[in-house]
């Protein structure tokens, strides 16, 4: 864990370095009041965004939260995870898709909300649900939608200095040639730090999957439902997974890696049972993973870490 946030802290420096250097080289070149325009508004349209964004997710995954009297073991479980967790007890919400899953978000901790689709309360047991709940809890104990948010700040900010240097100011400036090299390095700068969002993105899913295990959930039951999501994923219709694709950030695993993912999860459940047990999570410890660059370029460009890695993180923690 302490490595875990060592490298978010790590990663964070590099971030607001990299956009503090260009924001100078910027300012240098063309002025600071210009840089500090596209600075304010980028700052200005994410904040509104964030703000707007619960919305827009109960809207896009058909979201109804329950009420008083409905889903009485949902409502218990999610409950006794918040007390666990030591942060208010979320709004709970279910999305009437068959799309096996689960997701979090929020602007803040009194604002959290857990929802479950149809399709993973009709897949998964008890334990591996609440495993589940655990890890969304976990997201919103970390308050990493925020971190995210901030760090989604750099690249926009980033993409607006390259696009306003190298489309719209005019050629005949006469420091045009050193404006034009602040606006390809910015350019290439923006292209390298989405790359550093995606790979902290990943991360804050390592940290959700030891946060559930650290409000007691056992690390087979958290690898065993992550079998079944893929599972379940590589099963929906791709018409359903089109309609979620800009969301797949929020979701517990990357829908779209699931057909790929499942073959090389099947290696794993050794006694062909449908989910993952104690006894096999462990012997998966001992093993050395071998990914090919395909696997590594995949990993590099996605929201979620390769699967089979973040299992096997898992069966360190059940070694434990």
């Amino acid at each position: 864990m302490f490595f875990l946030k060592l490298r978010m802290f790590l990663l964070t420096l590099v971030l607001f370095g990299i956009i503090y250097s260009v924001v100078s080289m910027a300012a240098y070149a063309v002025g600071v009041s210009d840089i500090n325009f596209y600075i304010i508004f980028s700052v200005l349209l994410l904040f509104i965004q964030y703000m707007i964004g619960p919305k827009i997710v109960e809207w896009s995954m058909g979201v109804k939260y329950i009420k008083e009297g409905e889903q009485p073991e949902l409502r218990t479980m999610v409950a006794n995870l918040a007390r666990a967790a030591e942060i208010p007890v979320p709004r709970i919400g279910i999305s009437e898709i068959s799309l096996p899953n689960a997701f979090a978000f929020g602007r803040w901790k009194k604002d959290g909300r857990i929802c479950v689709t149809r399709g993973i309360l009709n897949l998964v047991d008890r334990d591996e649900l609440r495993a589940v709940l655990g890890h969304e809890m976990s997201h919103l104990k970390n308050r990493d939608v925020l971190t995210i948010t901030l760090l989604s700040v750099i690249p926009f900010i980033l993409y607006r200095i390259a696009s306003s240097i190298l489309f719209y100011r005019r050629r005949d400036d006469r420091s045009s040639g050193a404006i034009m090299l602040v606006g390809i390095a910015a350019l290439i700068l923006y292209f390298i730090s989405n790359l550093l969002v995606l790979y902290a993105s990943r991360i804050r899913e390592y940290f959700a999957d030891r946060g559930s295990v650290k409000l007691g959930n056992s690390p087979h039951k958290l690898a065993s439902a992550l079998y079944k999501l893929v599972y379940g994923s590589a099963r929906t219709p791709k018409e359903e997974l089109r309609q979620v694709e800009g969301l797949k950030a929020f979701f517990v695993n990357d829908p779209s890696s699931a057909i790929k993912e499942l073959s090389e999860l099947r290696q794993l459940d050794l006694d062909k049972s449908g989910s993952i047990d104690s006894a096999e999570l462990f012997a998966l410890n001992s093993k050395q993973l071998k990914l090919n660059f395909g696997d590594r370029l995949l990993e590099i460009l996605s929201t979620h870490p390769n699967m089979l890695k973040r299992i096997k993180q898992l069966s360190g923690y059940a070694k434990a």
